[in-house]
């Protein structure tokens, strides 16, 4: 890959459904060579697929990490806890200080109090700490 095949790709991130005349311009290549440079980045499976991020309107989560410290305890042990709150997305045990990185979406900061609570008063639980998410990126 080229700096031309960074630049058409950087593009088509951004907006996969910009026209091919457009991305031309931008790279300063021609249409019918960007038109190929596409071609070829999808035969070769550098370009998976196009896609649609589809925001939910309905949806007003509150995103959040929770950061687990624990004594002498197994992920394991805790992921199978974790499985009765639907609102956690995903659980990583984590190298470092930290033992477990929890992902959730709640409806209310209430609900996340209370979950966060439920989560401190596990056996062996040393400290959770909270991050609200305040702004999202999505590559």
């Amino acid at each position: 890959m080229d700096k031309f095949d960074r630049q058409i790709i950087a593009l088509l991130r951004s907006d996969a459904r910009t026209p091919v005349t457009r991305i031309a311009e931008s790279v300063a290549l021609s249409r019918s060579a960007v038109a190929e440079r596409i071609r070829q980045l999808e035969e070769r499976g550098v370009i998976q697929g196009y896609h649609a991020r589809v925001a939910d309107p309905e949806s007003n989560a509150i995103k959040a990490y929770l950061e687990l410290f624990y004594h002498e305890s197994r992920c394991e042990q805790y992921v199978e806890r974790m499985r009765a709150f639907p609102e956690i997305q995903r659980c990583s045990g984590i190298s470092g200080e930290t033992d477990m990185l929890v992902y959730l979406e709640v409806a209310s900061m209430a609900r996340l109090g209370e979950i966060r609570g439920q989560i401190e008063n596990f056996p062996g639980m040393q400290r959770v700490k909270t991050h609200v998410v305040v702004t999202d990126w999505a590559f």
